[in-house]
Parts: C-alpha cells; sequence; structure tokens
C-alpha cells in the first residue's frame, strides 16, 4: 500500500477521533457546567431567602427597638410636660399671691395717703382757728400773744392726742384682725397636720438593784468601787436609804447615759471592782457613740436635710439625751422642723431650707455645759464653722433675739419654736421659776404711771391691768397696752405669748337712806 495513503488515512482518522473525543468531553463539561450552575442558583436562592429572612427579623428588631424609645420619649415628654404644668401653676399661685400682696399694700397705702391728707386739711383748719382763738382771746382776755398761743397749744396737744390715739387703735384693729385671722389659719393647719406625745422630765437616772445588799458592793472595801465609778464616769452617785435604788446625777446627759449603761451592766454582771470598771467604760461609750451618730443620722434622714458633716450628726444625735423644761430637744427640733416646712409651703418659701433650720436651731443644746454662753450663739457658731449658709446661721443665732433676724426664716424659726415649746403637755418648769416669772410680769406692769393693780393668768400667758379713770383715758388705754408689750417683749424671756388686757372702767356708788 501507498504510504501516503497510509498516512493521509490514519490523519484523517486521528482528526475524526479527536473530533469525537471532543465532542463527548464538550458534552460532559456542558452538563457539568448546568450542574454547577443549578447548583449555584439554588444555594443563591437559598442564601438571598435565608438574607431575606434575617433582614426581616433585623427590620423587625430595629422597629421594636424605635418604638421602644419613641415609647420612651413620649412618656418623659409627658412626665416633663406635667413638671411644667406644674410649675406654671405654682407660679399662677405665687403670681396671685403678689398681686393679692401688692393690691392689699397699694390700698393700705392710699389709705395712709387720705389719712394725711385729711390730717394735713385738719391741721391747716386747726391753724386757722387757733388764730382766731388767739385773736379773740386777745381782744377779750387782754393777754399777750405768747401766753394765748401756749394756751391753745395745751388744748391742741389733749385734742391731737385723742385723735392719734383713736386713728392707732383703729389701724392696730384692723391690722390686727387681718392678721390674726391669716396667722391662726396657717397655723391651725400646721397643727393638724402634726401631733406628738407628750415628754417627761429626767434630771438624774435611777438604776434599780436587785437587793439592798448591791449597794455594798457598788460603795466597795473603803469606797474603791464608787470612787472609780465617779472617776472613770464623771458623774456623782447618790446612795440614800432609798430601797433597792441608785441615782445618777450629772449636768452632762452623755456621762449620765454612760454611767447609767455601765453600772446597769456591773449589777447584771456582778463583777464590781476598778477594774471591771475601766474595762467595761471604753466598750460602753463606744456602743453609745455609734448610737448617737444612728440618731443623729435618722434625724437628718427624717427632716430629709443631707449634706450634713458627721460632727454636725453627731452633735444633733446628743440632742436624743437632753430635756429642756421636761421636753426632749430632739423632739422638739423635729417637731420645730416639721412645723417650719409645712408653714414655710403656706408662705412660698424654700421648704427644705426651713426644715433645715428647723433641725438644727438647738444645736447648741449638745455642747451649752461645756461652752460659755447662750446655746442659740453656740449653734450658730458651730454651723458657721461648717460651712452652713448666711440665713440658716443667722436663723438658728437670732431665735431668741441675741441678734436682729435678717429674714423671713429666722422670724419662723421664733414661731415655730415657741409653736412646739408651748403646746400642751410640751414643757414643764418648776414652782420657783413659775412664781418668778409670775412676779415679774406683774412687777413690770406696775411700774408704768396711772396702773393701780394687776393680775397675772393662766400661768403667765395673760395679764390683766386695771388702770386708774381719772388719769388714763380710753385712749392712752391702748398706748399703755402697747407699751407694756413692749416693756415684756424686751425685759423677759417666755415661750408663746403673752395677752395684755388693759381694763379701765368707771363706778358711781350711792347709798339710798
Amino acid at each position: 500500500m501507498n504510504p501516503w495513503l497510509m498516512a493521509s488515512l490514519g490523519l484523517v482518522f486521528g482528526m475524526g477521533l479527536m473530533w469525537f473525543l471532543l465532542k463527548m468531553l464538550g458534552t460532559t463539561a456542558a452538563v457539568a457546567a448546568n450542574r454547577i450552575r443549578e447548583d449555584a442558583e439554588k444555594e443563591a436562592e437559598h442564601i438571598r431567602r435565608e438574607a431575606k429572612v434575617a433582614a426581616k427579623s433585623e427590620k423587625l428588631k430595629i422597629r421594636d427597638e424605635v418604638e421602644e424609645e419613641i415609647r420612651e420619649k413620649k412618656q418623659e415628654l409627658l412626665a416633663q410636660e406635667r413638671r411644667v404644668v406644674q410649675r406654671e401653676t405654682n407660679l399662677e399661685k405665687k403670681a396671685d399671691a403678689l398681686e393679692a400682696r401688692m393690691a392689699a399694700i397699694e390700698r393700705k397705702e392710699g389709705e395712709v395717703n387720705l389719712l394725711k391728707e385729711r390730717l394735713t386739711a385738719k391741721d391747716e383748719e386747726l391753724q386757722k382757728h387757733i388764730s382766731r382763738q388767739v385773736d379773740e382771746l386777745q381782744r377779750i382776755a387782754g393777754l399777750d400773744r405768747e401766753s394765748a398761743q401756749e394756751m391753745m397749744l395745751q388744748k391742741l396737744q389733749g385734742e391731737l392726742t385723742n385723735e392719734s390715739g383713736q386713728l392707732i387703735r383703729r389701724i392696730q384693729e384692723e391690722t390686727k384682725q387681718k392678721a390674726e385671722r391669716e396667722a391662726q389659719k396657717i397655723m391651725t393647719y400646721a397643727m393638724q397636720r402634726y401631733s406628738s406625745e407628750c415628754t417627761y422630765e429626767r434630771t438624774t437616772a435611777t438604776i434599780q438593784l436587785p437587793t439592798d445588799e448591791m449597794k455594798g458592793r457598788i460603795i466597795g472595801r473603803d469606797g474603791r468601787n464608787i470612787r472609780a465609778l465617779e472617776a472613770a464616769t464623771g458623774v456623782s452617785l447618790l446612795i440614800d436609804d432609798t430601797p433597792e435604788a441608785v441615782v445618777i446625777s450629772c449636768f452632762d446627759p452623755v456621762r449620765k447615759e454612760v454611767a447609767k449603761r455601765l453600772l446597769e451592766r456591773l449589777v447584771s454582771d456582778g463583777r464590781i471592782h476598778p477594774t471591771r470598771v475601766e474595762d467595761l467604760i471604753k466598750k460602753v461609750r463606744k456602743e453609745l457613740d455609734d448610737e448617737i451618730f444612728e440618731i443623729g443620722e435618722a434625724a437628718v434622714l427624717e427632716t430629709g436635710t443631707p449634706g450634713l458633716p458627721p460632727q454636725v450628726i453627731k452633735l444633733i444625735g446628743r440632742l436624743h439625751f437632753r430635756y429642756s423644761f421636761s421636753q426632749n430637744v430632739l423632739k422638739h427640733s423635729l417637731e420645730t422642723a416639721y412645723f417650719m416646712g409645712i408653714i414655710a409651703a403656706e408662705l412660698g418659701l424654700d421648704e427644705a431650707k426651713a426644715r433645715r433650720i428647723g433641725l438644727l436651731h438647738d444645736i447648741g443644746k449638745a455642747v451649752d455645759h461645756e461652752v460659755e454662753g447662750s446655746h442659740a450663739v453656740i449653734g450658730a457658731d458651730i454651723l458657721r464653722k461648717n460651712g452652713e449658709d448666711k440665713e440658716v446661721v443667722n436663723a438658728v443665732a437670732s431665735h431668741h433675739n441675741d441678734v436682729e433676724p435678717e429674714s423671713l426664716f429666722a422670724i419662723l424659726t421664733n414661731v415655730c419654736d415657741a409653736l412646739s415649746a408651748s403646746r400642751p403637755g410640751a414643757r414643764s418648769e418648776t414652782t420657783e421659776l413659775y412664781l418668778k416669772r409670775l412676779e415679774q410680769l406683774e412687777g413690770i406692769a406696775m411700774n408704768f404711771k396711772g396702773v393701780e393693780s394687776c393680775y397675772a393668768l393662766q400661768a403667765g400667758r395673760e395679764i390683766r391691768v386695771v388702770v386708774e379713770p381719772d388719769k388714763i383715758t380710753d385712749n392712752e388705754a391702748a398706748n399703755l397696752a402697747r407699751d407694756i408689750c413692749r416693756s415684756i417683749e424686751k425685759e423677759m424671756n417666755y415661750p408663746g405669748q403673752i395677752k395684755v388686757s388693759v381694763i379701765r372702767e368707771t363706778r358711781c356708788v350711792d347709798y339710798a337712806k
């Protein structure tokens, strides 16, 4: 066979085989590509569905969060709106009260101006009348001008005294009635919102003993036990014939309480000797110091007066063991704080500051047995050193008139202090002090000219002054009552208020025979 033919046939056969193989491979690749494309489309569809579900879930989550945030914003806006409305209401009330006060002041100014005009017109009329009478007197009596003027001035002075007395009495009565109505309304409201139990005086502490034999053990051999107790506590122990009792006496109420607790533990334990006293006294003092601080913190929380330094809180706690005329000073301070807060709210003042002043006004009594001076001044110095506000310091210093009041809070402190101290059952005093105050009250009234007699009534809450009718006129009686009140305020210290009643009457007596 021809080799070229064989080569040609081989080439043709090879090309055919190659074409067949390529065709077979192309079909397989297309099938594989289709399968891969279908798998990819399915995977893409699955991913798309999952992404769609995730997006929808995320959308719902975001929508819930946005709705929750919108609700919170709405609630916050509503709360702010309520606060704004409340503040606007309070401002409107204050504005109405201020307008009412301004209107009252304008009315008073109008009345005063009218009175001034009337007095001016009256004065001009009197001057003309005086001139006419002087000329007439000179003509009739032949008096010189100086003598006539002196006679007319004496007559005018009497007329003006009567007229001024009538005018003062009328204005005082009107002002007093209005002030009393408003004050009674506010004070009644304050007292209705607060009530407290009565307290009793604690001048000494009495320790009950199981038997009288315990007295000998307290005294000890040659008195060494009782000397150790008195030296450690700084108190005096009174052991007398009173059965099964020992009396502790001390000016410092905290020392007295330490001695009381120490002696109670010693009596309960039965082991009484100087070493045991030294061991227990430190523990008792530590426990009492902690208790004092807790009492002070409780009082601060109860009145809502934050920001007080620890040393001031401790002094407040010490007031728990201090009594004044049988009234517990801490309870009195809390009462004063409550009264001041209630009345301050009614008057539109800062209620928190008022309660703070009420709680702190008697803080000087915690150390007045150690420091000389009035407890009001001592307390003001303590608060000033601890960085208290000037209004608070002045209110504390002036609540017994040791210094001049500089704000409404100072006057309110004086009022609420007296309100707490003078309520029924709040305080009691010894017979000697009671009689001394009555004698001083009657002595002040008897020093005035024209007073015939006077009587102190209602435990010194009222004094009735009887005057001589031929020496004191009705108009002068009103001036006399005011002068007696000023003298009592200047010379005496007393809780609450004292009513002064001046009585003038004329009695004509005759007998039929």
